[in-house]
């Protein structure tokens, strides 16, 4: 049952829906209030009341039934009160059975979302920077999957530009394919670098060269950028494995080289390209805006006549609910100036663009400047967090089997929760010590949860005790409290895809694991008996079973024993 639905229904205010009931009803901050309160100030206008007036109306217009228990007014809040043991056995019960499927919905079927996320660019190593937009996004990836729609990963490669053409005259120059090879992506990156910094006015030259003649197809030069290519992938896809992070499409800037003059046609046709000091522009004054540029004096591409065609081969491809763009808030007004260039370009699922923004990521030793030559590669974060869990994991549990795998799992989350626990917009200073906290707000409070779930579970089998029958069992003040915050967990999926929002369910999960182990240490599981022991089982099952669901989503591994 739809607890909150179910309330919203009794509630009979004039001028408001059902749905908007349902979307204010919330759980009170202190239990003793009730499970369930909505705030009446939002009615005030639409029912010409003072809020106080109608919490109390309506307290008196509903009786208590099997469902509702009790109901009361105060301070402009109508408080609810359910039967507490037949909402323990529905939401357990509901768990149990959905299993790993609990907090899945169909509420998508049907609909596409594409996300654009990570974005690499080719020969460039990831570093802690591309942390946030790659599990930012491969969490709504797998949060929209879950929840029935049909979500388009699309890694937006930066493949195209005239770097490639620096990078063909420095291996040409200082390159070796075998110590290339040996070394990878940073060798590439070595090579780009000591361009940068010995380059003289003939080495620039031979870069545009090697740049059009990449443009017009000269054989030696493609093979050598899709070398570049191919060793850039296969550096990043070691650490997308690592991050549980998968995409559909790998359509680069360089996918649309043949689709922007058709863009740029369309605009001139449609009288909204001016020239300006030689380049070509979308005049977005009027809009608040500075102009959009287009193509440059010299008839070069931007990245947004490159975003501008992308946003339509997506919607010509997919047909999109949404088209999400995973990227810092920095480029806030590119996002903001190619979404009204769509628009007045008539294009009516302009509207379903949408810039997911998130904030910036440093260590504890100041924020990364690439200017001043302090880049901390995403790489070299993963492994040292992978080796302080092992750390850790020796000293609080020596005998614990397979520290190597129960690290990586254990490191490998704490970077990801990193930049999944906060508001994504937020700025996030990356602390070693402080994500791999057994105690604190970390994903590694919340696997070692759900180890000391599955521990309780496995006590029981071994005992011979199956989680099968739920007795009907009215709950203690702590059960009660575990089983309303795992009845929202539903709710929390549905809100993090609305608002693109994953740290609703990091948040979700905190709470949940908190209230666990308030249950676990309060109650005793294994040494009760007959159907308290049965409804305590149900209730650790159940918790385990919505930790890892969340988990799942998150991108974060569970490890069985820690």
């Amino acid at each position: 049952m739809d607890y909150k639905r179910y309330i919203a229904e009794k509630i009979n205010a004039e001028g408001v829906s059902t749905e908007e009931i349902a979307a204010l009803l919330a759980v009170p901050p202190d239990p003793a209030m009730g499970d369930y309160a909505l705030p009446c100030f939002r009615f005030a206008k639409v029912m010409r009341k003072s809020p106080v007036l109608i919490a109390q109306e309506l307290a008196a217009s509903i009786a208590p039934d099997g469902v509702i228990a009790e109901v009361s007014a105060l301070n402009g809040y109508l408080n609810f009160k359910v039967n507490k043991a037949a909402l323990a056995g529905q939401v357990l019960a509901r768990i149990l059975r959905e299993g790993e499927r609990y907090g899945a919905s169909d509420v998508g079927a049907g609909r596409v979302v594409c996300i654009d996320y990570s974005s690499v660019n080719i020969a460039k190593p990831f570093h802690i920077g591309h942390l946030s937009t790659t599990v930012i996004g491969g969490a709504l990836y797998r949060i929209f999957n879950f929840l029935g729609y049909r979500a388009v990963g699309i890694n937006h490669l930066g493949d195209y530009g005239t770097q490639f053409g620096k990078l063909i005259a420095a291996y040409k120059k200082w390159g070796n394919r075998e110590e290339v090879e040996k070394g990878g992506i940073h060798a590439i990156n070595d090579l780009y670098v000591r361009f940068s910094n010995e380059a003289d006015e003939e080495m620039e030259h031979e870069a545009r060269e090697y740049f059009r003649l990449i443009e017009s197809g000269d054989k030696e030069a493609n093979e050598l950028f899709n070398w570049f290519k191919s060793l850039t992938l296969a550096y990043v896809q070691t650490i997308y494995d690592r991050l549980h992070i998968t995409f559909d499409s790998y359509a680069g800037e360089r996918f649309y080289t043949d689709k922007m003059a058709p863009v740029v046609e369309e605009l001139r046709e449609k009288g909204l390209l001016k020239e300006s000091e030689g380049a070509q522009i979308v005049d977005l004054e009027p809009y608040g805006m500075p102009p959009c540029l287009i193509l440059r004096s010299d008839g070069a591409s931007l990245y947004a006549t490159r975003d501008l065609a992308a946003a339509i081969y997506r919607w010509n491809t997919y047909h999109f609910h949404k088209c999400l763009y995973v990227v810092a808030y920095q480029q806030n007004l590119h996002f903001r100036q190619v979404f009204k260039v769509l628009e007045l370009m008539g294009k009516e699922w302009a509207k379903d663009l949408v810039h997911v923004a998130y904030g910036m990521v440093s260590l504890e030793d100041g924020a990364m400047s690439t200017r001043k030559g302090k880049v901390v590669w995403l790489e070299d974060v993963i492994s040292r967090c992978v080796e302080k869990a092992r750390a850790v994991l020796e000293e609080k549990n020596p005998a614990l089997e397979n520290k190597d795998e129960v690290a990586e799992l254990v490191g490998v989350g704490a970077v990801a929760f990193g930049a999944l626990c906060n508001n994504k917009i937020k700025d996030i200073t990356f602390s070693y010590d402080r994500a791999l906290n057994f105690d604190g707000e970390t994903s590694v409070y919340l696997q070692y949860t759900c180890a000391r779930a599955a521990s309780v579970l496995a006590k029981a089998q071994a005992e011979g005790i199956a989680v099968e029958e739920l007795p009907a069992f009215t709950p203690c003040a702590a059960e009660s409290e575990l089983v309303k915050q795992l009845a929202l967990f539903p709710e929390t999926v549905e809100q993090a895809a609305e608002k693109y929002e994953p740290s609703l369910i990091s948040r979700c999960l905190l709470d949940v694991a908190k209230l666990f182990n308030k249950f676990y240490l309060e109650c005793k599981i294994m040494q009760a008996e007959g159907d308290t022991r049965a409804f305590r089982l149900a209730l650790t099952q159940a918790s385990l079973t919505t930790l890892k669901n969340g988990l799942t989503l998150l991108g974060i591994g569970v490890p069985e024993k820690m």
